[in-house]
């Protein structure tokens, strides 16, 4: 299964909207999207919409990791946002529920606007 990746940013906030599977096959897309997006533009706070993604196994999960620790190392934050069932029960076994900010729904601060 093909992974889609698009990004908005805007005013120091970055969402990245990821749908499909996160796997060993997809997650080099993945570490390469969120390396261009902080050399770009270098935001202070990331949120991932995880609502698109299917499936993540723990070669995923070390991606969303790899790219909390750089930001936390610039003073930024990497908060995952609407994961679909199957996501959250990974999150939660794996305890990552407690290293990331979870929210059920992309901030409303930062939804797309429509209208």
């Amino acid at each position: 299964m093909e992974l889609k990746v698009s990004t908005r940013s805007h005013a120091g906030h970055a969402v990245m909207a990821i749908a499909g599977e996160i796997d060993l096959y997809t997650a080099p897309r993945l570490q390469s999207e969120f390396t261009r997006l902080l050399e770009e533009t270098g935001p202070d706070r990331v949120v991932i919409d995880m609502s698109g993604v299917e499936f993540c196994d723990s070669t995923g999960m070390n991606v969303l990791l790899s790219a909390l620790k750089r930001l936390k190392e610039r003073g930024g934050v990497l908060e995952v946002a609407a994961p679909r069932p199957a996501v959250r029960k990974i999150l939660q076994v794996t305890g990552l529920d407690s290293v990331f900010t979870v929210h059920e729904s992309v901030p409303a601060e930062l939804a797309e606007k429509t209208g």
